[in-house]
């Protein structure tokens, strides 16, 4: 029941959900101009528009959303599904996608999956079930072969390093070049026994086995032999993984004068280990890691990282996955259409651990063209001659 309430404004007496109609014959419209005020009609004028939202603000009147998304066949919201959400890099992403998204209208539900082939399945689920408009999802539990689940008839964009084939949208960055480039840096400022900290060795292509073949491409580039005990593979690529990986070097008594690692985590642990043997970084030993996360920037030295453009990356990945990539209004998706979006740009962020800039950037490919940052820190690399019965 409606009634008017004090200065003479339309008002539920009972509880019960408010219609349009409601609103309608409270405003003095049709319920047609009050849909069109709901949906941002702009043929609408503005003193019609002004009065029925003050009366649906009145009467508390809700949008249906599931009544809406029911009639136009769209959620105006995408799901983005990671890894894992506490990871700084993931963290970055999540937010840049959200920034793009709302430039393109669009809302972003995240997801955790754990790394697990069944959880991106359900993601993939809640797409299909029409929760989302699209999914922007990272794979690691589906592999080449469950290619043919990902040839649905919405909107998904893979991140991530696995190829699928199939007409499926893909976000990527250049990881074996930028691996490539970040080892050449510090082969340029002297380093010759360098260390890779990676994750573990599955046969799959994966962040650490494209960024290890980049390494070893500008080892053999500048007739570095390859050695096996400079290799130290993680479980798990986190801080406490990191400071562990220095500890073990040193406690086979291998030398080195450089450490890339192949995600930021892992190097701000290495930083740690290193500071907990005493070791100077970067008069000693160099270190580079890769992801160019906020927190790179508040370690002491602050820490050189590749820097992957996710700026670049949400863009491309928010677009492909929004419904403006819909067929028509049916939600259903232009078969056949494959895009390998390959073009971010990542850059080396030359900030404190891996010394002076000593002369020009040629340890970025300039063909991709990668922009360093100059340092202000100077110390060549000394080697390592550090005990292992110190540590």
């Amino acid at each position: 029941m409606l009634g008017r309430g004090e200065g003479g404004h339309w008002q539920r007496k009972i509880l019960g959900v408010v219609t349009i109609q409601d609103v309608a014959k409270a405003a003095g419209v049709s319920p047609m101009t009050v849909s069109n005020v709901i949906n941002g009609h702009r043929h609408v004028k503005e003193s019609t528009r002004a009065k029925v939202l003050a009366t649906m603000s009145d009467l508390g009147y809700r949008v249906n959303l599931a009544a809406r998304n029911l009639r136009t066949g769209r959620t105006d919201t995408i799901g983005l599904a990671v890894p894992e959400v506490d990871r700084p890099y993931w963290g970055q992403l999540g937010v840049a996608i959200i920034a793009a998204a709302e430039r393109h209208g669009l809302r972003v539900v995240i997801e955790q999956t754990g790394r697990r082939r069944d959880e991106e399945l359900n993601a993939l689920t809640m797409s299909r079930n029409r929760m989302y408009d699209g999914l922007i999802l990272s794979t690691v539990g589906l592999g080449p072969a469950d290619g043919p689940l990902l040839e649905v008839d919405y909107p998904v964009v893979i991140l991530g390093e696995r190829i699928f084939d199939g007409p499926i949208d893909h976000v990527a960055m250049p990881n074996v070049e930028a691996a490539s480039a970040a080892t050449r840096h510090l082969i340029e400022r002297g380093c010759r026994r360098i260390a890779i900290v990676e994750g573990s060795m599955t046969g799959d292509v994966d962040v650490s086995s494209l960024r290890l073949e980049g390494y070893r491409r500008a080892l053999e580039a500048a007739q570095i032999p390859f050695s096996p005990d400079l290799v130290v593979n993680l479980d798990l690529l986190s801080m406490r993984g990191g400071a562990d990986a220095v500890r073990e070097l040193v406690a086979r008594g291998v030398e080195f004068d450089g450490v890339f690692c192949v995600t930021d985590t892992a190097a701000i642990g290495a930083l740690r280990g290193l500071a907990d043997l005493g070791v100077d970084v970067p008069g000693r030993v160099k270190v580079i890691g890769f992801d160019n996360v906020a927190e790179t920037a508040f370690t002491v030295p602050s820490l050189s990282s590749v820097d992957p453009d996710l700026e670049a990356m949400a863009e491309q990945g928010g677009r492909s996955a929004g419904p403006q990539d819909l067929g028509g209004r049916t939600g259903r998706r232009a078969r056949g259409v494959c895009r390998a979006l390959f073009d971010c740009r990542p850059r080396i962020h030359r900030c404190l651990t891996c010394g002076q800039d000593a002369g020009p950037p040629t340890a970025v490919d300039r063909s991709r063209r990668l922009p360093t940052r100059r340092s202000r820190t100077s110390g060549p690399a000394t080697g390592w001659s550090r005990s292992p019965r110190t540590a």
